[in-house]
């Protein structure tokens, strides 16, 4: 009879990554006071915001408090904890702590937050049974040779829509938003022509332009239902040709002018009868005049002595 040959230990499966947790020490709070702000379950290292949202954050960071956020980077087991201060949202509560990554992996969680004396109102409604996410997002075109001399730079936002609603999306409304570095988006309203079925996905493309002369970091974000749905980086060159332009601008002026001025001078200025500037009468000086003939050529004067003894 064979010996019975060992087993493997089976190996235990590595348990599933943690979805990241905020948490606040107290669910209400006044305004002017302060909050402390905890997580885990964080990539470690990450840079993370936080932000006080009115309206659970439905229309992305333009319902944030952005100006009095506050970062934090996380300890090497995925923790941290930080003091937020309790200010006034720009939309009313109800109200969360917003916590987000601000590079790598994106990864973000809200925790609920009354400010105490804040108004609140109801929700936005969601325009239909449609509920529309974006698959892939970037922004196409490039910039031509007037955008070097300060013309408004242009590109096309490129958008993958899918309906994970159980209603089409008829003629959609989207809402395009500019923002420069950390301010908020300036809105536009940007109505799409067609229907993306339910279970379906559509290609969407919005124009995008700057105001004349603009350059440094942009942020394109797209809305839809009071939702953001991406924000797109854009960093624009500076326009080095309105700078050559100055540049050449006070070199040849100033060339122009003293060239007129010279001309001027010159036509001004005093000349003898005989044509000659004052100047060179004041000298003296005077070019010899050379006759039109030598005194060999003369004809009035007599047979040169060489000639004589010739003949």
């Amino acid at each position: 009879m064979l010996p019975a040959l060992p087993t493997a230990a089976p190996v235990a499966a590595a348990p599933p990554p943690r979805a990241p947790t905020v948490a606040v020490d107290r669910g209400e709070a006044p305004r002017g006071g302060t909050v402390t702000v905890t997580g885990a379950g964080w990539r470690p290292g990450a840079l993370l915001t936080l932000l006080l949202c009115g309206q659970n954050m439905i229309g992305g960071t333009n319902a944030c408090a952005n100006a009095d956020g506050r970062a934090v980077t996380t300890a090497p087991d995925g923790t941290f904890r930080r003091d937020l201060p309790v200010v006034a949202p720009p939309m009313p509560c109800p109200c969360v702590v917003h916590v987000a990554t601000v590079t790598g992996d994106a990864a973000a969680a809200d925790a609920p937050l009354a400010v105490t004396g804040h108004p609140v109102a109801a929700l936005p409604e969601q325009p239909g049974g449609e509920r529309l996410s974006v698959l892939d997002a970037g922004l196409e075109g490039s910039s031509g040779l007037l955008t070097w001399f300060g013309a408004p730079a242009g590109r096309r936002l490129v958008v993958t829509v899918a309906n994970l609603g159980p209603a089409p999306a008829r003629d959609p409304v989207f809402r395009v938003g500019v923002a420069r570095g950390v301010l908020a988006p300036s809105w536009e309203e940007r109505p799409w022509r067609g229907t993306v079925a339910a279970g379906s996905r559509e290609r969407v493309a919005l124009e995008v332009e700057l105001p004349a002369g603009a350059y440094g970091d942009y942020t394109v974000s797209l809305a839809y239902g009071g939702r953001t749905l991406v924000e797109q980086p854009w960093a624009v060159g500076r326009p080095w040709g309105v700078t050559l332009f100055w540049i050449l601008l006070g070199v040849v002026v100033p060339l122009a002018v003293f060239r007129a001025g010279m001309a001027v001078v010159d036509r001004v200025r005093p000349r003898t009868p005989g044509g000659a500037p004052e100047a060179e009468k004041s000298t003296g000086a005077a070019a010899p005049s050379l006759p039109w003939f030598t005194p060999t050529a003369d004809p009035r004067a007599g047979p040169p002595e060489g000639r004589e003894g010739a003949g």
